[in-house]
């Protein structure tokens, strides 16, 4: 399965040859480097181990675990991508970059949504508020929570909350461009999490 880690730069938007307006997510992905794999007989099920993100300083052992792979000491970021297949293992040291991927292409993004605190049922589930005047004071308040039976809360029930920073995927967004010398790709519409995150992208589900 074709997969990436990249970087948020942000939105844009594109024309195409018959004038029409494309808005698109700019994700920057530096060379992702394979520092090691999971495999179904040692760890139960199957993945990758990419290292990707250069930093001016990282911590020594993890610096010495890199260089013994053969790929640069500074990188921080490191993730797993698993996989179904034992052929979609990579080798140790080997590298994947943009080039992966190709214009028209189908996938899906997971990235961490932004943060929003603490938010009510209006903003968090978009309940409609109550009455403003005559007397009300449930302007913003849910309303009933239960019945008399069961007499309690429902597992589920939707109330106020931590709103957002969750890990959410947006699926089958298509691939507009891609532009190897600068290790940009141009992915058609909004992909979770503010600019300067990193987001998985993945390819060959809709192929």
């Amino acid at each position: 399965m074709k997969s990436l880690i990249g970087k948020k730069i942000g939105m844009t938007q594109v024309f195409t040859a018959e004038g029409k307006m494309i808005a698109v997510t700019a994700i920057q992905a530096e060379p992702n480097f394979v520092v090691g794999q999971r495999t179904t007989e040692k760890d139960g099920y199957q993945a990758n181990i990419i290292a990707t993100q250069a930093v001016r300083k990282i911590n020594q052992p993890q610096a010495k675990q890199l260089e013994k792979v053969g790929a640069p000491a500074n990188l921080k970021l490191v993730r797993e991508i698993k996989t179904n297949a034992t052929e979609d293992l990579l080798a140790t040291g080997s590298t994947i970059d943009v080039s992966l991927f190709q214009a028209g292409d189908l996938v899906d993004v997971t990235g961490t949504s932004k943060g929003k605190g603490f938010a009510g049922v209006i903003k968090r589930h978009n309940f409609s508020r109550g009455p403003e005047t005559h007397g009300s004071d449930h302007h913003r308040k849910p309303g009933s929570i239960g019945m008399m039976f069961p007499q309690r809360v429902v597992l589920g029930k939707k109330m106020p909350g931590h709103m957002g920073n969750i890990v959410s995927t947006v699926k089958k967004l298509r691939v507009i461009e891609v532009h190897p010398e600068q290790q940009i790709i141009l992915i058609k519409g909004a992909i979770p999490g503010p600019k300067g995150s990193y987001v998985k992208i993945t390819g060959e589900r809709y192929a």
